[in-house]
């Protein structure tokens, strides 16, 4: 593990500097460029990723009495060494690897790409940029993520298997499958089945076989609803009192925002969803635009609860009919009201999280 030693400025002798160990993490190694607080590279290192990473990791970054680490992807491929750090209470923050890469583009040096260049611009857009994500210690959000995710791949899974299903069932059934096809349903064409040549037999057989996954699915399905029911209280949440917003809803909601007040406002909130317009205006000019960034889980799940209050809630319908009144088109409508959406969805998170946790608002 090959170690860079760079000349100290005398400045960062002093233990009120504070140095930024910006992490570049890989599935194999990681690397650690140490920068003062002028971005100035003073040291750097590459770590291969086993058992003892995060013990070398520390005990290097001890050189610097003031220290804090900056982790690209810590939702991702930095997440292991970023949930090492803060489990310990070191001062950890994300950065997205969009701004890295700005950072390393903006510095000399013609745009060369190499670990060590990728974790000393992770340094530097920790110095500079003061929004940062903390990384928090996973919580009860984190579970609601992952539940949330599974069960995202379960149905991705059970409509593939129909979707072969049905196309067993349309050659074996005189007719076709039924629509809106189910384990049931497929289980009652199967059985009046009758194979008149090998090549149906072993349609049949494969259809069996599908049909069995899809049971399992389905099983897996039920019990991974009760399990979000089960966290979504746990996380003592009030969401599944709005109208459109139901146990799965509330989870998906819940895992993507964590802890809510990471948001200034009701407005970075609904700009970090989506729901929010972007200004576009220039000279005199004053315009805003369709928001198609942000967080695409989230713009999704004020979409669907859109589209139920709109035409199943008193005030949700209401608001539409009278953006429709104004003028404005169905879908115009329908994204005012995601904006609205944000902002209560906001403030009912930020209400919970406080109840549950009134020491630390």
């Amino acid at each position: 593990m090959p170690t860079t030693h760079m000349p100290l400025p005398a400045a960062c002798l002093e233990t009120s500097v504070v140095i930024v160990i910006g992490i570049d993490p890989h599935k194999s190694s990681l690397t650690a460029v140490a920068a003062d607080d002028t971005g100035h590279e003073l040291a750097a290192r590459r770590f291969v990723v086993n058992a003892g990473t995060f013990t070398q990791l520390i005990s290097w970054a001890q050189r610097w009495p003031q220290h804090r680490f900056a982790v690209e992807g810590a939702k991702g491929l930095g997440r292991g060494i970023a949930q090492q750090l803060a489990a310990t209470g070191a001062g950890v923050v994300d950065v997205p690897a969009t701004l890295a890469e700005r950072a390393r583009l903006l510095t000399t040096g013609g745009g060369r790409k190499t670990d060590a260049t990728d974790a000393a611009s992770v340094a530097r857009v920790a110095l500079h940029h003061h929004r940062l994500n903390s990384v928090q210690p996973e919580d009860q959000s984190t579970i609601l993520r992952l539940l949330t995710e599974h069960r995202d791949d379960l149905t991705h899974e059970r409509i593939r298997i129909l979707n072969c299903l049905h196309g067993l069932l349309r050659d074996l059934v005189p007719g076709g499958a039924p629509t809106g096809l189910s384990a049931d349903k497929a289980a009652a064409a199967l059985r009046g089945v009758r194979p008149a040549t090998a090549t149906d037999a072993c349609r049949r057989d494969i259809a069996r076989q599908l049909l069995a996954a899809l049971r399992r699915i389905d099983a897996q399905l039920n019990t991974n609803e009760t399990e979000l029911s089960q966290a979504v209280t746990a996380a003592g949440s009030s969401l599944t009192e709005l109208p459109g917003v139901g146990v799965i809803m509330a989870a998906k909601i819940l895992g993507h925002v964590g802890n809510v007040t990471r948001f200034p406002n009701a407005d970075h909130f609904a700009s970090y969803t989506g729901a929010a317009p972007i200004d576009a205006s220039s000279g005199p000019r004053r315009r805003h635009r369709l928001n198609t960034g942000g967080n695409r889980q989230l713009n999704s799940a004020l979409h669907i609860i859109a589209v139920v209050q709109a035409h199943h809630s008193d005030l949700g319908r209401a608001y539409y009919q009278r953006k429709l009144g104004e003028g404005k088109t169905p879908a115009e409508a329908r994204r005012a009201l995601k904006r609205r959406l944000a902002n209560v969805i906001y403030r009912r998170i930020l209400k919970d999280q406080k109840q549950a946790h009134p020491t630390a608002a």
